[in-house]
């Protein structure tokens, strides 16, 4: 069992697909369910032992491990990063910035998820939070790209986002002298694509959210969690919810087809596996924004990919973990948008 639990983080590393093409995908998605099988059939008897007052996981046996503290970086760089973030220049009408989809003060998105386009018209998905995103293996929804920097360019592009592109950026940012000192002071030249990317993508990997109570658990404190918050991670695990729900990022380390057993929600059918990080401040949920509250939505997942009817009780116990993932951002708890 030891070693099973131990091949988990590799196995969601290195079980990635290279192409978009969708007969690769779901070969991979099958590939993984064979192993998700053998994991969930390995943690199922922990979870059943693993109640109200049981020790917490540690080291390589844990299939969730806490959130890290950010990683070290020129503070020049950072900076120059978190004003990017913030510069509406980076949009081609001078209207949006990074922030005003993903605001770092609440939850690292927005207060309804579902943004519109320029043109008026929604979206195709909802807005995924920042916080974390350096965390996952893959990013956005649809899983297409490897690199903070390369969906930073896309973002700057898509017609629907920034509708802009590195290049008229770069232009206005020349005609800034204070900024023009800030790239040289960080990267010894002035602002080209390649700083202008790695300052926005430096300042996105020091986005992380440590010390929810749920991390502060699984460091040993017992006292950090309820008894039935801890039944709650117990039934979460033994349910099956943990088979793609595991990693660092509870998430975000594989691919999976939504809606199993029963439809789930629009959109394409395979998708990234989205974190559960700060679930609790991040409705509305899934890639449509069509569950409301995070009730409705263990609700509808544990149909649609357990084939599980839950009661009630068994939501307000599993709600009541996934709210201990909520993490801070310099030492303040996240929070819903206002």
């Amino acid at each position: 069992m030891i070693a099973l639990t131990r091949m988990i983080p590799a196995l969601f590393r290195n079980g990635s697909t290279r192409s978009a093409d969708r007969r690769r995908v779901l070969r991979q998605t099958r590939r993984s369910r064979a192993w998700l099988l053998i994991v969930s059939v390995t943690l199922g008897p922990v979870a059943s032992a693993a109640g109200p007052g049981a020790l917490p996981p540690t080291g390589t046996d844990a299939a969730i491990t806490p959130v890290p503290q950010p990683p070290p970086a020129d503070p020049l760089k950072l900076a120059l990063g978190e004003r990017l973030f913030n510069d509406r220049r980076l949009s081609h009408d001078d209207k949006l910035a990074c922030s005003s989809c993903h605001d770092i003060l609440t939850n690292g998105a927005d207060s309804d998820h579902r943004n519109t386009a320029h043109d008026g018209s929604y979206m195709p998905f909802t807005v995924l939070s920042v916080f974390n995103a350096a965390l996952n293996f893959r990013l956005n929804w649809q899983g297409n790209f490897r690199t903070l920097e390369g969906q930073t360019r896309s973002s700057l592009e898509n017609p629907a986002n920034m509708a802009t592109n590195v290049d008229e950026v770069q232009h206005k940012l020349d005609a800034d002298p204070g900024i023009v000192r800030q790239f040289e002071a960080a990267y010894g030249r002035p602002p080209d694509p390649s700083s202008l990317l790695d300052a926005i993508a430096t300042y996105e990997r020091s986005l992380l959210t440590p010390d929810s109570r749920f991390d502060r658990w699984l460091r040993g404190d017992k006292a950090a969690l309820s008894p039935e918050e801890q039944h709650g991670y117990a039934l979460f695990q033994s349910l099956g919810c943990i088979s793609c729900h595991q990693g660092v990022n509870i998430g975000g380390n594989l691919y999976e087809r939504q809606g199993v057993f029963h439809r789930l929600a629009s959109g394409p059918k395979i998708l990234r596996v989205p974190s559960l990080r700060n679930v609790a401040v991040l409705a509305p949920y899934f890639s449509d924004g069509s569950a409301p509250t995070l009730h409705d939505a263990v609700r509808r997942m544990a149909r649609a990919q357990l084939d599980q009817t839950l009661t009630d009780e068994q939501i307000d116990t599993i709600v009541a973990f996934l709210k201990t993932l909520t993490g801070t951002y310099h030492g303040v708890l996240l929070r819903v948008p206002p």
